[in-house]
């Protein structure tokens, strides 16, 4: 397992699924970790039995602004220094197309998905590399310093069963590869991930009908599991900081489409 001892690390919906599997891998692997989620419960259990000293609990919906301050100012004010992993995972699925979505959900997975992302994003960006902040130069530092945005397949390749969720993850794509190249001087790894099917609460929450949904599964399966994921983002993260694994895909071996 990698050492990523030095590192602080923040991740978002924190609570189930993909964002426990990512927070419980960086802590295992050393890290101290910030975790976020609505679940206040959910947080604690997830922070039972692990050394308080690694790991802050911050409540509240990761696309309101006042939250995402609270992450960095609770990790700097514990640790005394910023942040330097951070990972955008909050977001909600929908299930769907352009036409038979529930238009009554449009604005709030919009809200989550893409605005509340776009200003975690821009925030880790001024916490890390401060505007005006000069390169590494010839020798770089020890430390390496990331953000890792949870893209979708959805949002790299189009379906008609799930647009309305697909396009949010399109902009995310878009956000990640901007951001990217705009700190890539500063020495700051913008990495997108873009996973396929993953066995999660996931799709129930995002109103996927079972029957269907479970014999898609089963079709490509054994389907990613959320340590998969997490094995991944710990992989990326501890790479030399000269090193930028940055736009990644991930699918069970038997996923085809999309």
């Amino acid at each position: 397992m990698s050492d990523l001892s030095e590192r602080i690390a923040i991740v978002t919906g924190a609570s189930a699924g993909i964002g426990e599997a990512i927070a419980t891998a960086l802590y295992d692997a050393g890290a101290r970790v910030v975790v976020n989620a609505r679940r206040h419960d959910r947080l604690d259990a997830w922070a039972e039995g692990k050394d308080a000293k690694r790991v802050e609990i911050v409540v509240g919906d990761a696309a309101e602004h006042s939250t995402v301050d609270a992450m960095f100012d609770q990790a700097r004010a514990k640790w005394g220094r910023e942040a330097d992993l951070v990972v955008v995972n909050a977001g909600r699925g929908l299930a769907g197309s352009v036409t038979d979505s529930d238009l009554d959900q449009w604005d709030e997975m919009v809200r989550t998905n893409v605005t509340g992302a776009a200003y975690l994003l821009r925030t880790a960006a001024n916490r890390m590399a401060p505007p005006g902040e000069n390169g590494p130069g010839p020798t770089w530092p020890k430390q390496p310093r990331d953000i890792v945005v949870l893209g979708s397949i959805a949002g790299k390749h189009i379906s008609p069963f799930s647009s309305m969720y697909g396009s949010t993850k399109f902009a995310v794509n878009s956000l990640a590869e901007a951001l990217r190249r705009q700190l890539a001087p500063r020495g700051v790894r913008v990495t997108l991930l873009a996973p396929a099917v993953v066995e999660s609460e996931f799709q129930q929450v995002a109103g996927y009908d079972a029957k269907t949904f479970g014999e898609f599964m089963s079709k490509i399966g054994p389907v990613l599991s959320t340590a998969d994921i997490a094995n991944l983002v710990s992989f990326i993260v501890s790479q030399p900081p000269h090193v930028h694994v940055n736009d990644v895909v991930i699918r069970p071996t038997r996923q085809d489409y999309p």
